[in-house]
């Protein structure tokens, strides 16, 4: 009957997927009959149109153990997303650079009564789903399951053991270990990768978050299981967590759902909320590299989470370098000059200031060349601001693309969980979109002069030292002769 039901479920799935399938091959038929005037004219209105958004009624309340709850009812599909979110990322970890990513990733190597192997099967057998994960600000421990109570009830209840009763089993520590340690291995052919890992260095100094999340080769083989026990009973607390639950459940089931999942954590205290950073100086770092390419990263610290200025900066971003194709960054460094396959920026708000960065990688003979370019036209924008038609461009596109955010119940328990742990407005999804539309030329302008300066950057590059070549001059784009076939 088990095995029924979780094929039945994947059915569903697989019909609703088929239906979306052919419902678009449909109208790509009826689009493809009708003469070319007509068939743009359509695609026109279409666009002229508001993408259609998901109501989310959030609902929250606390559990007897002082965990918050933000829960949505999804009727849609016969099952639920579960999302346990702690206030231990790799900011907790003090000198023990690492300790929260080890912690996370033992959680299900054992319970006591269970090894990995038997909680991964149960796991399989009940069709449920069991993830983890570790960050700056956060761990998340999640669940997926049927909500069928025959199957979610013993998924939950495995779930519970593993988040709350991990045994950190020695056998899987040292494998674990020499996992990590072949990853830092790996990390050195990767220029990116050390150029991220100076980067953040450079630009947090002594802040936790100058160091990475999965710790070093020098700092992992000295953590202890009694380490990883301490840190499990002090940052896994019931009142250091925040709980997201998204699915086909009534009140009654979501509140049984996570009075049960909270009851069995250990109890303690919220933790501290991590410091502002100092901000650092200007700089240019280059790290040696045998390569043919040179990767480039500037950032500084910008924006935090709550920040009203942020909704200004992501649009602003959208039109700098966020967007993807038909960026200013993307227009003039690949499209018009062929210097690489992509550059991007993005803003990083976390609990404590994040940065803005911009990541670009190029032919080493024309680093720096394409990092003149960049930051040239890096002041320009911090200067003059967007034009009154990228806005628009950018409010349209974000308009488009935003339902994505709401799209599955995982994409929701996403945003539940982001809401509830840095303790933003339930209304916030709806606001920020609200607040986008809204904005002008001049605040966006503003936004970015408030939070940019364009000679404090800290610059990291790592490549080889070779002779440059100047700047090529700048062509317009053709079908005929790609970017990349021009920059060879």
């Amino acid at each position: 009957m088990m095995s029924l039901r979780i094929f039945s479920a994947s059915l569903i799935s697989a019909a609703l997927l088929l239906t979306a399938s052919c419902s678009t091959f449909d109208t790509a038929q009826s689009l493809e009959a009708r003469p070319v005037e007509q068939r743009i004219h359509s695609l026109a209105a279409l666009s002229e149109h508001n993408p259609v958004t998901r109501t989310l009624n959030i609902q929250e309340w606390y559990t007897a153990s002082g965990t918050k709850v933000l829960f949505m009812a999804a009727p849609e599909l016969p099952m639920f997303d579960l999302r346990l979110t702690f206030a231990a990322g790799s900011s907790k970890d003090q000198q023990t650079y690492g300790l929260a990513s080890l912690t996370s990733a033992m959680l299900n190597e054992g319970t006591g009564h269970l090894d990995a192997g038997q909680i991964a099967t149960r796991f399989e057998d009940l069709g449920a789903e069991f993830s983890s994960g570790s960050y700056r600000d956060m761990a998340v421990v999640s669940l997926r399951s049927l909500s069928d109570p025959k199957l979610s009830t013993p998924a939950l209840e495995l779930f519970s053991q593993v988040a709350a009763q991990p045994s950190f089993p020695a056998s899987s520590l040292a494998r674990i270990k020499n996992q990590l340690l072949a990853g830092f291995e790996y990390e050195k052919q990767n220029p990116g990768k050390l150029a991220s890992l100076a980067l953040f260095e450079q630009l947090y100094s002594k802040h936790p978050y100058a160091h990475a999340s999965s710790g070093t080769a020098a700092s992992i083989p000295a953590i202890t299981r009694q380490q990883l026990q301490e840190f499990h009973r002090t940052y896994y607390s019931a009142e250091n967590a925040q709980i997201a639950l998204v699915g086909d459940l009534t009140i009654a089931q979501a509140k049984a759902i996570t009075e049960h999942a909270s009851a069995r954590l250990p109890r303690g205290t919220a933790a501290a909320v991590t410091p502002e950073p100092i901000k650092s100086d200007a700089s240019n770092t280059h790290i040696e590299f045998p390569s043919t390419q040179t990767h480039i990263l500037l950032a500084q610290l910008s924006v935090k989470r709550g920040d009203p200025d942020y909704p200004a900066l992501f649009l602003g971003n959208q039109i700098l370098g966020g967007g993807g194709f038909g960026t200013r960054l993307m227009e003039e460094v690949r499209e018009k000059r062929g210097l690489t396959y992509g550059i991007y920026s993005s803003f990083s708000p976390m609990q404590a200031t994040g940065p803005f960065m911009i990541n670009v990688q190029t032919r080493a003979q024309l680093s720096e060349a394409t990092l003149q370019l960049v930051q040239e036209l890096l002041r320009d924008y911090i200067a003059n601001g967007p034009t009154a038609t990228e806005l628009e461009n950018a409010k349209r596109e974000s308009l488009g693309s935003f339902p994505l955010s709401a799209a599955s119940n995982s994409a929701i328990v996403g945003q539940l969980a982001a809401i509830g742990f840095y303790d933003m407005p339930l209304s916030w999804m709806n606001d920020f979109m609200q607040d986008v539309q809204a904005l002008t030329v001049e605040q966006v302008h503003n936004a970015f002069q408030r939070h940019l300066k364009p000679d404090q950057f800290v610059i990291v590059t790592a490549g080889p030292t070779v002779e440059q070549l100047p700047l090529p001059e700048p062509v317009e784009r053709s079908e005929q002769n790609t970017p990349m076939e021009r920059q060879h």
